[in-house]
């Protein structure tokens, strides 16, 4: 048994907490929202701030919203920083900037901690399924003793390199989801217009060479017309912007990134910052005045 704080107990984190505290590890929580009422009855440790969690465990797991939340977690008043200790290990599983990532750190190296970043992909039915793909920049060491937690919650399960090598590749995937959002959502309202049932269209292609992930969930999303989130189109926005900040500082043009972006801030100017991201094509279909519908 392990005693793993952990931070964060959203849509992600709380199935990702309960895949720990199942495998027998007791659990320190905090939240700026109310904990979960089950982790808690099952024996899992509220604790009043980040400082408390961190003293109390070996392992301290962070899955928040965004760069600043991280840093805030970390080295705000009465934060983890205050309360870690020598040869804990701190693992960051939100999506943050990779540069922001590098220099918090060096700052948690520098207490004698080793640093994990470890971004997910798979969304919320990943987190409760603990099928998570888990993309780790960090040490081989630190990665090699806390890789029977990641088993808990994932299947595909890479260290990549050095810290901020796994931010880096969640910004690469989450690219490649936003441009096969926008692709699946550009051949169904392509379809649909063209009067052709989409929800076939979309079952005879995922046999084909065009068959993807997206395509079988969130080109179902499409056509049942259910955006209730998964993953909300405000978390992909804040993706995207780190994708086009780096492209800026790395002198690199990200086109199709760009276009994917201003099809999300569309949405979110039509009240859908909260929509689930395969909800990018809701703003295809406004363009087209069509919208995708089974006949």
């Amino acid at each position: 048994m392990t005693d793993i704080g952990f931070i964060g107990l959203g849509i992600m984190g709380r199935p990702m907490a309960g895949h720990l505290q199942a495998a027998g590890h007791r659990l320190f929580l905090h939240d700026v929202a109310a904990l979960p009422k089950d982790l808690i009855a099952a024996g899992a440790v509220a604790c009043d701030t980040g400082k408390e969690v961190a003293q109390n465990a070996e392992i301290v797991i962070l899955m928040v919203p965004d760069t600043p939340h991280v840093e805030a977690a970390l080295f705000g008043r009465n934060g983890v920083a205050e309360g870690l200790s020598k040869g804990t290990i701190l693992i960051d599983m939100s999506s943050i900037s990779p540069l922001a990532t590098k220099e918090f750190a060096k700052r948690v190296n520098a207490l004698g901690v080793d640093y994990l970043d470890a971004p997910v992909s798979g969304g919320e039915v990943g987190a409760k399924a603990g099928s998570l793909t888990i993309m780790v920049g960090g040490t081989q060491a630190a990665f090699d003793k806390v890789k029977p937690l990641f088993e808990l919650m994932g299947k595909n399960i890479t260290l990549v390199g050095g810290n901020g090598d796994g931010q880096t590749t969640k910004v690469a995937n989450q690219i490649i989801v936003a441009l096969t959002i926008e692709a699946v959502g550009e051949a169904l309202l392509f379809a649909s217009k063209a009067g052709a049932d989409p929800a076939l269209v979309r079952q005879a292609l995922m046999g084909g060479f065009a068959s993807s992930r997206i395509l079988e969930v969130h080109g179902e999303r499409m056509v049942k017309r259910n955006f209730e989130p998964g993953f909300r189109i405000e978390l992909h926005q804040k993706d995207l912007n780190l994708a086009l900040e780096g492209a800026r500082a790395l002198g690199i043009s990200l086109p199709s990134t760009a276009i994917a972006q201003q099809l999300f801030n569309a949405c979110a100017a039509h009240g859908g910052s909260a929509w689930d991201h395969s909800g990018m094509v809701k703003a295809l279909e406004l363009s087209a005045g069509h919208e995708i519908a089974r006949r």
